[in-house]
C-alpha cells in the first residue's frame, strides 16, 4: 500500500455534536442528559467515587504506604509495682522477666515504668527507666542499671 493508493472516503476527524438546537434533531430539548438531577448540570458529575449508597471500593481496599511508626522503637513495659515478686537481693534482666511472665515478649527492649510500690531491694537491668521508677529502685535500696543503647 502506498500513499497514492489511499482515498478520502472518510473524514479524518468526527464531527461535534450541536446539542440543544430544538426538539427536531436527535440531540434536543435535554441535550441526551436525561431530566433534572445533578448529572444534567454543568460539571455535575462528582469525582467518580459515589456508588449509590453501596460500600465504596476505595473503602473496601487496604491502607497502603509507608508509615513510620513501624520503624520506632517499641519497649516491653514494666511497672515497677510488678518487681515486688522478685526475692530481697535479687538480679532482674530481661531474662528473668520473661521466665516469671511478667512480659511475654522481648520487643526492642525493657523499660521499667514507676507506678505501683516496691519494698525491696532489687538490682534492675533494663533499656530504658523513668525517673519515678529511678527514685523508687533506689528509695527501697536497690540499683536502676541501663543495659544497651
Amino acid at each position: 500500500m502506498n500513499l497514492n493508493d489511499l482515498n478520502a472516503t472518510s473524514p479524518r476527524r468526527k464531527s461535534r455534536i450541536r446539542a440543544g438546537r430544538g426538539r427536531g434533531g436527535k440531540r434536543g430539548k435535554t441535550c441526551g442528559t436525561g431530566h433534572g438531577g445533578q448529572r444534567s448540570r454543568s460539571g455535575g458529575h462528582g469525582a467518580g467515587l459515589y456508588e449509590g449508597g453501596q460500600m465504596p471500593l476505595f473503602r473496601k481496599l487496604p491502607r497502603r504506604g509507608f508509615n513510620n511508626a513501624n520503624f520506632g522503637t517499641r519497649y516491653a513495659v514494666v511497672n515497677v509495682g510488678a518487681l515486688d515478686l522478685f526475692e530481697d537481693g535479687a538480679e532482674v534482666d530481661a531474662a528473668a522477666l520473661l521466665s516469671r511472665g511478667i512480659i511475654t515478649k522481648l520487643l526492642d527492649g525493657v523499660k521499667i515504668l514507676g507506678d505501683g510500690e516496691i519494698t525491696r531491694k532489687l538490682t534492675v537491668r533494663a533499656h530504658r527507666f523513668s525517673k519515678t521508677a529511678i527514685e523508687k529502685i533506689q528509695a527501697a535500696g536497690g540499683t536502676a542499671e541501663v543495659v544497651g543503647s
